[in-house]
């Protein structure tokens, strides 16, 4: 899991989606709000790890490690060209397949399939979340891998169809900001925080029941 706080806010209310959160083998801080109330927790992490950084790491390691890849999710042509630009970044990394993220349920087991008969032993699935923790949580053993990570849009911007925050902004732990002067129709998404901020102070003054 490549955990923010939205992913956060929404477990309150999906069952499912936190069972699945608490089942993951790693969970991931993704978002400065994350580890911001991990460390009020007293969590002992020294940096946030985004979904994009994961994927260069697991890429690099799988590039060594002789295994194979396969990339699953976001529109036509993206996928494929997140593979691509990986493989000339690490030479040897196996791309065992790429396919989009327009699919109807029905298709998941074939999909499943066809990420089996790849070879792949890793797949990367960005199909945004909740839909991508679900459809692990649910067709991950059929695909035969080892191991599988939700990255949401990080296929975009390894294709290099979104420009990623400045350094800077990084640093600054505001790479949510700069997504959203950038891409104003994401101003719903950022909603979260303050309900995030506010379930974390509920917490702290013990006035919040466990979700259950």
């Amino acid at each position: 899991m490549t955990l923010g706080t939205e992913m956060v806010v929404y477990a309150q209310r999906d069952a499912y989606f936190r069972e699945i959160i608490n089942a993951s083998a790693l969970s991931l801080c993704d978002t400065a709000g994350v580890l911001w109330a991990a460390r009020q927790r007293g969590a002992k992490l020294r940096e946030r790890v985004t979904g994009v950084d994961l994927i260069e790491r697991l890429c690099a390691g799988a590039a060594r490690e002789g295994i194979g890849v396969y990339f699953f999710g976001g529109a036509q042509g993206v996928a494929r060209d997140a593979a691509r630009a990986l493989v000339e970044r690490h030479p040897g990394l196996i791309a065992s397949g790429a396919r989009n993220g327009y699919f109807a349920d029905s298709e998941s087991e074939a999909i499943a399939r066809e990420i089996r008969a790849s070879g792949a032993r890793l797949v990367l699935c960005g199909l945004g979340f909740p839909r991508q923790e679900y459809w692990l949580a649910e067709h991950l053993y059929e695909t035969g891998c080892g191991a599988g990570v939700g990255v949401g849009g990080s296929f975009d911007v390894i294709s290099g169809r979104v420009r990623r925050a400045p350094v800077s902004w990084q640093r600054l732990h505001l790479e949510w900001l700069y997504r959203l002067v950038t891409e104003p129709r994401r101003w719903r998404r950022q909603l979260a925080l303050p309900l995030f901020v506010g379930l974390v102070a509920l917490d702290a003054l013990g006035l919040r029941r466990p979700a259950t």
